[in-house]
């Protein structure tokens, strides 16, 4: 059954143009040039959702919930359903847009769907797929981003998925074991999880805790840098609602949500270490969260037959300030949990504690 569906996923590649198309660097609106003319329509769709989705250009709301995206479309892949012969999902699909009447009403993707239907529009509109709309939409955002890698772009997923099976997105409530596992088996080891979670750098809750949107999970969410791995690793002491929620944790500044997932990889044996070393090396933190994106936005995908339009994604502008601790905090209040490497001695900014306003 399932060699079937991959042969006419193949055919429908071969009989839909999907095949890379080769090289000649195409000009495109405005001048724009790119490395092949089958990526010159994502400049339209750039300068679209640039203005459009992302307020001109932004750190916004709407990107940090394009990045989550990306991610609760593309994990929903399990190759072992598929040795077991059911559907384990086809990955960075856009079956969750597609398919978003039975796909956001799991537990774990609760949310999704605003952000669904406010890039679907982008999508019809520039005749591309939703899979390929998802995971530009999510590079571009991160591109707006202060001290962000530029992410890669490969276009040519088609329009056409099954909904994902349930139960395969993770969840902040879930333990280390459970989530090494879940994503052991859609290809990436526990370093790679500590990669992607880089991604929470730009990211806020909404559902965990439905009363205070908004909240981030550091006090710089519209730059990627390392004070999330740094603050992930302050003592607990507050609660930004009333009471802990599932899948929280108690958060070390006011306006902060500190999930139980992130608290825990940044302790375990197996991870603390290297969360550990990207609060002092930015370079290794952004060049390991781009290589897992691409892992990541590819799953299921034959990237043999996608054309590589990374040239259309905007260069973030570089991040010019080093990791220091939030104001109010000494090294006193750090949890260390690498026990191979001393924690670094880290300066505090000046001022009255840090409190954290909330994103969007």
């Amino acid at each position: 059954m399932f060699t079937t569906f991959i042969l006419l996923l193949f055919s429908l590649f071969i009989t839909t143009g999907a095949i890379p198309t080769t090289l000649n660097s195409a000009t495109c609106s405005k001048g724009r040039t790119a490395s092949r003319t089958s990526c010159c329509v994502w400049y339209d769709v750039l300068d679209d959702i640039q203005e459009n989705l992302f307020d001109g250009g932004q750190c916004n709301e709407e990107v940090h919930e394009s990045l989550r995206l990306t991610f609760h479309d593309a994990i929903g892949y399990s190759p072992k359903m598929m040795r077991r012969l059911k559907f384990g999902g086809g990955g960075a699909d856009g079956s969750i847009m597609a398919h978003s009447d039975i796909e956001t009403r799991y537990a774990a993707n609760e949310g999704t769907d605003d952000i669904i239907e406010l890039q679907r529009p982008f999508a019809l509109k520039h005749g591309v797929s939703y899979g390929d709309m998802i995971q530009f939409a999510g590079a571009v955002g991160v591109s707006n981003c202060i001290g962000a890698p530029r992410l890669e772009f490969m276009a040519g997923r088609l329009n056409f998925s099954l909904p994902s099976p349930d139960l395969l997105v993770p969840e902040p409530s879930d333990s280390v074991d459970s989530i090494i596992a879940r994503m052991g088996d859609a290809g990436f080891n526990p370093a790679e999880i500590v990669d992607l979670l880089a991604s929470h750098t730009i990211a806020a809750q909404d559902n965990i805790d439905p009363s205070i949107p908004g909240t981030p999970f550091d006090s710089t969410p519209s730059v990627f840098d390392a004070n999330f791995h740094l603050e992930t690793l302050l003592k607990g002491t507050v609660t930004p609602g009333n009471g802990i929620r599932k899948g929280e944790l108690m958060s070390p500044l006011r306006g902060e949500f500190r999930l139980q997932s992130d608290a825990l990889f940044a302790r375990d044996p197996r991870t603390a270490c290297q969360w550990q070393s990207y609060i002092t090396n930015h370079d290794l933190m952004v060049s390991r969260f781009r290589a897992a994106m691409s892992k990541l936005a590819t799953l299921g995908q034959f990237r043999l037959l996608m054309t590589d339009c990374s040239d259309v994604i905007p260069v973030p502008k570089p991040l010019l300030k080093a990791t220091t601790l939030p104001a109010g905090k000494t090294n006193a209040d750090i949890e260390a949990s690498c026990k191979s490497t001393p924690f670094p001695i880290l300066s505090a900014d000046p001022g009255p504690s840090t409190a954290v306003p909330r994103v969007g």
